[in-house]
């Protein structure tokens, strides 16, 4: 059985798109063109930026962010606070500040395309 080895998300300007996930993920472009570009994450998991305006089939029309999200697991609260302010100091819209819940400590930012961009410590469920 295959398993799911891609996340695609549909993007106004897969260009301008890549500037911000660059710096994010700490990676250049593994592939790029104007319709599409490409980053080979650490996961083995392929992250893509399609336009919205060419990909077949056609996209359809959501709101702006989608129904879901790119999330990050990282260690522990510190961790998630130490992204907290790097995320604000590179200037990304937060929707959520840094809180507790019952997965575990997070904050939610978003891309400039609306998909939200959560970043989270899971609890120890042994605790």
């Amino acid at each position: 059985m295959p398993h799911p080895n891609f996340i695609l998300l549909y993007v106004d300007n897969p260009q301008q798109s890549a500037k911000f996930y660059a710096p994010l993920l700490d990676k250049q472009p593994m592939e790029s063109s104007p319709g599409f570009v490409m980053f080979a994450l650490d996961s083995g998991m392929m992250l893509g930026l399609w336009s919205k305006h060419t990909v077949e089939p056609a996209a359809p029309k959501i709101p702006l962010g989608g129904s879901g999200e790119l999330a990050f697991a990282v260690a522990d609260a510190a961790a998630v606070k130490a992204l907290y302010a790097e995320w604000q100091q590179r200037g990304l819209q937060i929707l959520q500040q840094p809180v507790s819940m019952d997965f575990g400590f997070t904050f939610t930012a978003v891309d400039p395309d609306g998909h939200r961009l959560r970043v989270f410590a899971p609890y120890d469920p042994a605790l």
